[in-house]
């Protein structure tokens, strides 16, 4: 249903009495209106203001109708523009069509004829709106999925993803930030009887607790302050279709509730309103935090745990799936980075991605194979093309020259014999690449070859 209180028109035409009967028509009824004596002033005006439709007549002075419906189409083309004339032309009319007005109204007309026009005109500029944003909803989930990797760690994940992708079972996926939680969700969709229909995300995380009701439910004009006019909420334009609720952990508990009978009945209040809908929607809830303590803790209730936790998947950090590195740096260098020259590791690179510990997982792996494939000058990346927080015991604690450190610590040796072995060390492990083992130490090069030959530190 049209809320013409929503709905801005801009009424053209060059006769004064014409846009003063149509203002008053349109006003009466509600709707917001702007209007311009000719065609110099409309596209003055649509240069200022995006309007819902435009009510143009063809016949006028300087620039006439043809030329505004131009260039209101080539700056807003979801703009709906109503011609108005008194011409009994085909060839014009079809012209405007083809121009892609919305409609064609001959004077004289009716009021009910005019108004009615109007609504059809209002109600396919929501719908090509509401298309765009389901398409660009969807041209950004049929991306590939990126599931890259070998490792049994992973391929678990995976069968219980496969086998429960096609039920309507509510899914919880766990793990730490960066590991693949809304790629699993993404495989999931695409594995289920849901597929052709939308997958919409939800970060629970990135809107206020004020506003989080309104965008998964809905609100009513005049719910709140800024609430100028009636909203879809997001479980309404997913229906039919699947909703992820990533870092559901950090939903509110004012509105974990409302969210509970959702996910129980599917049914839910706009905000503002007594009226009770239903939407048919799987729910699949992703989060970095533990629900278990989060519930023992009161942050998160009990029984809405449980209702999402009827599955649980738990991702793996890229540190329990090390040999996955090399294929996922891979597929980065070939699908993520757009360069002339394809890029690769070197062996010392390589190595050095294998034995660091990864606390972004893999995002972090992607930003670091990204930055060195583009800083890089040569075909081939080096360990001192990657930007990471390397430092050899810390990183590499189970290496010889970390447990000789170690063995070390505590006991009555000097200072300087420490930060001899732990220099060595960190040379080492970066296979003699001082300017890495330089920013890895926070030193400047000139110290590093300075502390070189003050310990005698010999390469083998």
């Amino acid at each position: 249903m049209i809320h013409p209180e929503s709905v801005r028109v801009l009424v053209v035409d060059d006769e004064e009495a014409f846009r003063y009967m149509l203002n008053t028509l349109l006003t009466a009824e509600a709707y917001k209106t702007d209007l311009a004596a000719d065609g110099t002033e409309a596209i003055n005006k649509l240069q200022q203001t995006e309007y819902d439709i435009v009510l143009l007549d063809i016949l006028m002075p300087r620039i006439d109708g043809m030329e505004v419906l131009k260039f209101s189409k080539d700056k807003w083309p979801d703009t709906q523009v109503i011609m108005l004339t008194g011409l009994q032309e085909i060839q014009i009319a079809v012209q405007c069509i083809k121009m892609d007005a919305f409609d064609y109204v001959m004077k004289p007309y009716s009021s009910d004829e005019l108004l009615s026009a109007i609504e059809r005109a209002y109600e396919r500029r929501q719908l090509r709106l509401e298309n765009k944003l389901m398409k660009h909803e969807l041209a950004r989930v049929t991306a590939p999925t990126d599931l890259i990797g070998e490792s049994m760690a992973l391929k678990g994940v995976l069968d219980i993803a496969q086998k429960v992708a096609p039920s309507d079972t509510t899914v919880l996926i766990q793990g730490g930030s960066g590991t693949g939680k809304e790629v699993i969700a993404n495989f999931i969709w695409k594995n289920s009887p849901r597929a052709n229909k939308p997958f919409i995300v939800v970060n629970c995380a990135s809107i206020p607790d004020t506003l989080i009701e309104s965008e998964l439910f809905g609100h009513e004009k005049g719910a709140f302050t800024d609430a100028h006019a009636t909203k879809q909420g997001i479980v309404e334009i997913a229906n039919g279709g699947t909703l992820l609720l990533d870092e559901v952990g950090d939903v509110s508990p004012l509105i974990q509730p409302k969210l509970l009978r959702f996910v129980e009945t599917g049914e839910y209040r706009r905000v503002g309103s007594n009226t009770v809908s239903h939407s048919d929607v799987r729910i699949i809830s992703a989060t970095n935090k533990n629900l278990v303590e989060e519930v023992q803790r009161g942050k998160f209730r009990e029984d809405l745990f449980y209702r999402l936790n009827v599955i649980t998947l738990s991702v793996p950090a890229l540190r329990d799936r090390r040999e996955d590195i090399p294929l996922l740096a891979d597929y980065f260098l070939k699908n993520r980075v757009r360069m002339r020259v394809q890029k690769s590791l070197s062996r010392a690179a390589m190595r050095v991605l294998l034995d660091y510990d990864w606390p972004g997982n893999v995002r972090e792996l992607e930003n670091v194979i990204e930055r060195a494939a583009v800083l890089s000058q040569g075909e081939e990346i080096q360990v001192d093309d990657l930007a990471l927080p390397l430092t050899s015991v810390a990183t590499y604690p189970d290496s010889p020259y970390g447990r000789a450190l170690a063995d070390k610590l505590g006991t009555p040796i000097s200072l300087k014999d420490v930060e001899r072995v732990h220099i060595e060390s960190v040379l080492r492990q970066l296979h003699w690449n001082k300017s890495a083992t330089a920013r890895s130490l926070g030193i400047s090069l000139k110290t590093l070859y300075v502390k070189i030959q003050q310990y005698n530190i010999q390469q083998e």
